[in-house]
């Protein structure tokens, strides 16, 4: 492996893209930490603590890149761009315009993008307002019952401990644009760098808390004064947990390169005395064809009750609200959904899975475009007429192998809250065991991998992983 590392760094265009991806994500970094002018840590720290959304934004910056528990200049990640992103490509499947756009190539993909980076500044705006909003609700709020740090600068706050209108549109234009520098690094780490800018930058995000976590089971596994046997945390523990770690990943990685081969056949043209055509190949459909997509769309749909019920928390049980039964409702709905080990809550995350697993490979998978494909190409599946019968007959193959990569992501989804659990791990550590940090770098990793080895390929040495 060594050698590969040191053929790598001395293949010149090669090593100048590895080195210009790592700087730009070193400057990601860096912003990641550089609060606004007018927040003070602490009193951030405080609030979040107080009220219970700590938690809930820790899942919002796993698959977003996000820091809103501290307001820094990128504490909106790259989640508006995402947003846009997803927008776009579900227009494009309902709107024909955009429809026709895709099929122009690449003209009409840069088309996209335009109209996806105007959206997200439009979504950025939205979201800074909606977030400073509640800062300045649960600053206030908090402060009132519990009287610490402010949130904010006394020089930036009016006489009733809201912030002033100038530092409120510093703060939403501050923001706005930490989002859209950070949009212009993904784009450049695609033109200049190597690997997909977008996903490098939400896995530094995630691997950027992996320290702090296995610091914290560190600590946990040695608090009784030294690492020990027995017990519900101790060494055994530590080394079942390395073992199922490895065993994860190992299926990660085989369930998301696992392929479904079609056998195809090309038919045979004669032109003059030469005969072309007539090769065996296969047509590759993936076993997990929605990617990452349903667990955050169903961890994105699931937060929205966690809000709602937080909020009738806050609002009816107060001793002016004497109402029984909304009271009861916020909070069974809040103990049902801020706890990932409730019965209710995983049976919703599983079933929300599947139903987005088939949702977006309907969205992305168009049989009757890629059985017309084939046609045009003069290819076929043996058994099948080209045309309706073949686009019925990918349809119901994708239908099948859906199946299994939605019940392979559901049991991913549900693996933290296990190890949570039974094992009387933190939850921050147990989300690298599976979930959407795990799949999104694993993911992100094996393309990187997959960029590498098409530089090494290209000048005839061996792949990066090849013996």
């Amino acid at each position: 492996m060594l050698e590969k590392i040191r053929i790598m760094f001395s293949i010149s265009e090669l090593r100048k893209k590895i080195l210009l991806t790592i700087g730009l994500l070193a400057v990601y970094r860096l912003g990641w930490n550089i609060l606004l002018p007018m927040v003070q840590d602490q009193g951030m720290l405080n609030m979040f603590g107080q009220s219970g959304l700590s938690d809930l934004l820790d899942k919002v910056a796993v698959f977003s890149g996000t820091q809103l528990d501290q307001m820094t200049i990128f504490g909106l990640g790259i989640m508006p761009y995402i947003s846009a992103s997803i927008i776009f490509q579900l227009l494009a499947t309902v709107y024909e315009p955009l429809e026709k756009l895709q099929k122009e190539g690449e003209s009409g993909r840069k088309k996209i993008n335009e109209y996806t980076r105007y959206a997200t500044i439009i979504i950025c705006i939205i979201q800074s307002m909606a977030y400073i909003a509640m800062l300045n609700s649960n600053a206030m709020n908090s402060m009132a019952a519990n009287g610490y740090q402010e949130v904010f600068m006394d020089s930036c706050i009016t006489p009733i401990g809201k912030l002033t209108f100038g530092w409120w549109m510093i703060a939403i234009l501050t923001m706005t644009t930490g989002t859209a520098f950070l949009m212009w690094l993904g784009e450049q780490i695609d033109e200049y760098g190597i690997g997909n800018g977008i996903s490098l930058l939400i896995m530094a995000g995630i691997l950027a808390r992996a320290p702090g976590s296995l610091m914290e089971l560190w600590n946990n596994a040695t608090s009784s004064g030294g690492l020990q046997m027995g017990g519900s945390f101790g060494a055994e523990t530590l080394f079942l947990l390395a073992v199922m770690f490895c065993a994860v990943v190992l299926a990660v990685v085989f369930v998301t390169k696992g392929q479904r081969r079609i056998p195809t056949q090309s038919a045979k043209h004669v032109r003059g005395r030469q005969v072309f055509g007539g090769n065996r190949q296969y047509l590759p459909l993936r076993v997990n064809q929605a990617g990452v997509m349903p667990i955050i769309f169903s961890s994105s749909l699931l937060m929205f009750p966690q809000f709602i019920f937080m909020w009738m928390v806050t609002r009816f049980t107060s001793p002016e609200m004497p109402g029984y039964i909304l009271t009861w409702i916020a909070q069974t709905g809040q103990s049902i959904f801020n706890s990932h080990a409730s019965w209710w809550y995983v049976m919703m995350d599983v079933v929300l899975i599947y139903f987005f697993c088939y949702f977006w490979t309907a969205v992305t998978f168009k049989p009757t475009d890629m059985a017309e494909n084939l046609k045009n190409h003069g290819t076929f599946i043996q058994g099948y007429r080209p045309g309706t019968r073949t686009a019925d007959y990918l349809d119901n193959v994708v239908r099948r192998i859906t199946y299994v990569g939605a019940s392979f992501l559901a049991v991913i989804a549900i693996i933290p809250t296990l190890i949570a659990t039974t094992m009387q791990v933190p939850y921050g550590v147990a989300t690298f065991f599976g979930g959407t940090s795990l799949l999104i770098a694993v993911s992100v990793v094996m393309d990187l991998v997959d960029k590498i080895d098409g530089h090494l390929v290209m000048r005839n040495y061996k792949r990066l992983l090849e013996k």
